[in-house]
């Protein structure tokens, strides 16, 4: 029987949906019998819940302040759910029904190495100045993204290798020139995924 692991992917969900999403593992883990002494209480998640709704409310406004405060806010809710996920793992071990009692997901089981699709950037907002926040939708099997960089035609830079594909912030350019990002998957049965198409755009 395979085993099963506690998707960590939620960290990658658009703000909304990770809103969502620690507001159903809140709710079922309160009074579940299965998980009695919770290593973060489900009300304190619920409270960080509505903490992030409210910063997500205010950034709508504009300005990298508030957009810096609701970047904290998911990252404290972030945190409890990741603590949460190993508490879960540890507690249901291999029972399914046990461990999606808890609103937590699981890795899929099929782990047949394909190749990766070719990914694509979907948005890219100047998060701060010298900063982009580039976003792409998770490929399935990539393990990790690598994200490269040129001014003109000039030769392409690494600027960052994460496991994250959206909101990814990169940094080191300069105000008033224009980049043109690529990002590609790292994993499947080839190694990497082809480059995406470039996407230009100007910092601040």
């Amino acid at each position: 029987m395979p085993t099963l692991r506690v998707l960590l992917g939620f960290a990658d969900l658009p703000d909304t949906d990770l809103s969502g999403f620690g507001r159903t593992v809140g709710t079922k883990l309160q009074n579940n019998a299965s998980y009695p002494t919770p290593v973060v209480a489900p009300a304190d998640v619920l409270a960080k819940v509505d903490e992030f709704d409210a910063a997500i409310a205010v950034a709508a406004q504009g300005g990298t302040q508030l957009t810096a405060a609701k970047n904290a806010k998911r990252s404290e809710l972030i945190e409890m759910l990741r603590e949460l996920a190993a508490y879960v793992q540890s507690v249901a071990k291999n029972d399914l029904t046990v461990i999606l009692s808890s609103g937590f997901t699981v890795n899929k089981t099929d782990r047949t190495r394909r190749p990766l699709s070719k990914p694509v950037i979907v948005n890219i907002d100047n998060f701060a100045s010298t900063q982009l926040m580039v976003s792409m939708p998770p490929l399935d099997n990539a393990r990790s993204y690598e994200f490269r960089t040129r001014v003109g035609d000039g030769d392409w830079k690494t600027v960052a290798i994460t496991t994250k594909a959206r909101n990814v912030i990169l940094g080191g350019f300069t105000p008033g020139a224009t980049y043109d990002l690529q990002g590609r998957g790292v994993g499947g049965s080839t190694g990497y995924s082809d480059w995406s198409d470039p996407v230009s755009h100007m910092a601040t």
